[in-house]
């Protein structure tokens, strides 16, 4: 499809040419430092005062810094696939990518200035990125696709709601705020994945494509909605916390059932394809531990902790899956060979390996908690480190098939 020619493109500094080249690389390096920022705050060997607190600023930035950055970056670059209209690059995609990381260095150094000017900056950027998503859907109609522009206004609502949260000094409304975007990302991830999983595994292993079930994807993803829905109207106030484990058990049984027929096992030779499959297997493990919560039921002698649940699907389904994507959609896009170069393996294995530390690892040895944290973030940040050093000259340097792009 010869959306642009060569000669437009290469008046185009590479990095802004694909909404996926600077937001994965600087969303990559932000997720790296702020993890490595976090844990030499937590142990006492930096003393960050960000707005907020640090633990507010960690949850935060996590979530609506480093993971909403790259949903944007797959978002905006993903379109111009499924609508055959050119993405956002140049002026627009840098002004998109600006308002990213002021808002990022406002919510770090800029406690002394006024919240609604802090919250309002960080704020502004997926509304933008909504825009920028909507106008070539609309112009050709493809409301498929449509639904991720909600999702994005719906994930600056639950921004808005954390930020009113630290306005009035209640931390319930911040986890809120948190809590919902988490299970609105969970969901975008359980879409996506149930697209692309089955075509990338039949693809990598020369394999006939899994045929989804409709009956099934309806089900499973259905549950997710009514467990972001509980989670976003706050039933668990109103509900009795055995019939919401019940909606959390069910999710996770039909997204386990969903994953188990994308073959997993034919996958393990493959880099890019075990380091997705094995992300999308961290959501059900979250919304059963999820549902033990809610149970009051323990596992291993130990009460399930909501966090150690929270962090399955954030530093396990988020964490790998982000990787794992932004892996193969940066080789996609650049005209290069769907192969990882040899550091890229140790890098999944380390961010995989992170969100074990942070959720299974810690409920089995809760006493251990301090060793298993600094674990984690170790694997985490060597992982994502390793990721920005393989990608940084692909993701800032001309297609290698000469193409635009």
């Amino acid at each position: 499809m010869q959306i642009t020619d060569l000669t437009t493109e290469l008046k185009i500094p590479p990095l802004l040419r694909l909404a996926f080249r600077p937001l994965f690389l600087l969303g990559g390096a932000f997720g790296c430092v702020a993890i490595l920022l976090w844990g030499l705050a937590l142990f006492g060997q930096v003393k960050l005062s960000p707005v907020g607190n640090i633990l507010f600023w960690h949850s935060h930035e996590m979530i609506f810094g480093f993971g909403c950055a790259i949903v944007a970056g797959f978002l905006l670059t993903a379109m111009q696939n499924w609508t055959g209209l050119r993405a956002p690059h140049g002026t627009p995609l840098l002004v998109l990518v600006l308002c990213w990381l002021a808002a990022r260095l406002l919510m770090l150094f800029g406690a002394a200035l006024p919240l609604w000017l802090v919250a309002l900056v960080d704020l502004l950027f997926l509304p933008l990125a909504a825009v920028l998503l909507a106008k070539p859907i609309f112009a050709i109609g493809q409301w498929r696709n449509l639904f991720f522009v909600p999702v994005l206004i719906l994930l600056t609502l639950c921004n808005a709601v954390s930020f009113a949260g630290l306005y009035f000094n209640d931390y319930m409304l911040q986890q809120h705020g948190l809590y919902s975007a988490v299970m609105l990302l969970t969901l975008v991830m359980s879409i996506m994945g149930g697209r692309v999983l089955p075509m990338f595994t039949a693809n990598g292993t020369q394999t006939k494509k899994v045929e989804p079930l409709l009956w099934l994807d309806r089900l499973a993803l259905g549950l997710l909605w009514l467990v972001f829905i509980q989670q976003f109207l706050k039933l668990e106030n109103f509900l009795p916390h055995p019939l919401i484990a019940t909606l959390y058990a069910l999710a996770a049984l039909f997204l386990a059932i969903r994953c188990w027929r994308w073959k997993i096992w034919i996958a393990v030779r493959v880099p890019l394809l075990w380091s997705l499959h094995l992300a999308y297997w961290f959501i059900p493990v979250g919304l059963a531990l999820f549902a033990l919560h809610y149970s009051g039921i323990s596992l291993f002698g130990h009460v399930v902790l909501k966090s150690t649940a929270l962090h399955a699907l954030t530093a396990g389904a988020m964490g790998s899956m982000i990787i794992a994507m932004m892996a193969r959609v940066s080789l996609g896009h650049t005209g290069r060979p769907l192969q990882v170069s040899a550091l890229m393996v140790p890098a999944f294995v380390l961010v995989v390996a992170a969100g074990i530390c942070r959720s299974l690892l810690l409920l089995l040895w809760p006493d251990k908690t301090q060793t298993l944290l600094l674990l984690a973030i170790g694997c985490w940040v060597l992982g994502y480190g390793l990721f920005c050093y393989c990608y940084a000259h692909i993701l800032t340097s001309d297609r290698a098939d000469g193409r635009p792009g």
